[in-house]
């Protein structure tokens, strides 16, 4: 997969499409370095979704100080670009409400997993989701071929990748992680929640950048 300079120009308005993605691209360079390979992909109804691959190498662990060579992280390109909208709300305000692109870290990579990660980054537009941490997001099935992991956990953000400010009345651009869950866990996460689950991680050790990990025990 060969990466490719996409060439956003910010235009006059600071809150058009092209400034805002060209301001969150940069964001992410600065945090992870060059890109190793994009993907893009459309979907009926929605903005183009693209998916940028940084590593394997050690500027994946430029930001938590941890260099990694084996570690390859994936981030979203175009979630941001409007505002989630409430899908109780009568009227979508074009400018207010939260914004986000979506991270998600895996020790080897798995690049069958570019699709799924920019279906997941579509939904606020095509299903009128609202991602927030703490919440999960189902796949409806594995996140790459033959990947345990049918859904994630929307992490709180800021440990890879700061906030990214926008004028106002805008709301900050989030950089959330994703943490592949397989079916048992999000069970355990429906019934406990999110911070049961993320504590039952920790006692375990768990490894959540390994793909081929088993699901937690859930004791």
């Amino acid at each position: 997969m060969a990466f490719h300079d996409p060439g956003f120009t910010a235009g006059p308005d600071p809150l058009a499409r092209d400034a805002v993605l060209s301001a969150v691209r940069r964001r992410l360079l600065a945090a992870f370095g060059e890109p190793t390979g994009r993907a893009a992909v459309t979907f009926l109804g929605a903005d183009r979704i693209e998916v940028l691959r940084f590593g394997p190498g050690a500027a994946t662990g430029a930001v938590t100080g941890t260099a990694d060579p084996a570690l390859v992280r994936y981030a979203t390109l175009g979630m941001s670009a409007a505002p989630m909208a409430d899908p109780m709300a009568p009227v979508a305000d074009p400018q207010r409400g939260p914004r986000a692109e979506l991270l998600l870290s895996v020790r080897g990579g798995r690049d069958d997993l570019l699709r799924p990660l920019a279906t997941l980054a579509a939904s606020p537009q095509v299903e009128g989701v609202v991602v927030a941490p703490g919440s999960s997001l189902d796949l409806g099935g594995p996140l790459w071929e033959g990947a345990p992991f049918h859904s994630v956990l929307v992490a709180e953000p800021g440990g890879l990748v700061d906030d990214l400010a926008l004028p106002e009345p805008a709301e900050p651009v989030r950089f959330l992680p994703l943490l592949p869950m397989t079916p048992a866990e999000a069970a355990y996460k429906r019934a406990r929640g999110a911070a049961a689950l993320q504590e039952l991680w920790l006692r375990h050790g768990t490894d959540l950048r390994d793909p081929g990990r088993r699901a937690v025990p859930l004791d």
